[in-house]
């Protein structure tokens, strides 16, 4: 399934086959809903946008629409990893949880409204997140202004 490039770049394509990445690779990417939390931990480094140094954390990744994603700062809270991914998009995406790999990775900013609500939804759905009474039915207006990032893994 091929998400549209919402950046106007044509530079990237979604993971959805991740068919050039060996099984056990690819597998330990396309969880599933019944994946534990730390089936959906990852580190990733990034190139720091003020230092050029390399800056290394700890991010949840999700799979939705047939593509891979990172999504952080609820609320619109800013993050060091998301402005340092608008100012380079290439970085390591470290797999970890019994399988270590460390792929070469290209994040797009996913800004279409329309893509936003309908991965944020599916990553809520996936998550299964209960909704609280004081928030409106729409599970993603809380995520709404989160940071999100559509991933394509690379060939070394």
């Amino acid at each position: 399934m091929n998400t549209p490039d919402t950046t106007g770049r044509n530079d990237s394509e979604p993971d959805a086959p991740l068919s050039h990445l060996p099984d056990r690779i690819r597998r330990s990417i396309e969880i599933t809903p019944t994946a534990c939390t730390d089936e959906r931990i990852i580190n990733i480094t990034t190139v720091a946008r003020r230092t050029g140094r390399p800056r290394r954390i700890e991010i949840f990744f999700y799979r939705a629409a047939g593509a891979t994603y990172l999504c952080g700062g609820a609320g619109g809270a800013a993050t060091d990893w998301h402005a340092n991914l608008l100012a380079n998009p290439h970085f390591t995406f470290h797999l970890g949880n019994g399988i270590r790999a460390d792929l070469p990775a290209l994040a797009t900013p996913v800004t279409d409204p329309t893509e936003r609500h309908t991965v944020l939804a599916e990553i809520v759905a996936d998550l299964n997140q209960p909704r609280p009474r004081h928030h409106p039915a729409d599970p993603t207006r809380r995520l709404a202004d989160s940071r999100l990032m559509r991933i394509m893994t690379r060939s070394r």
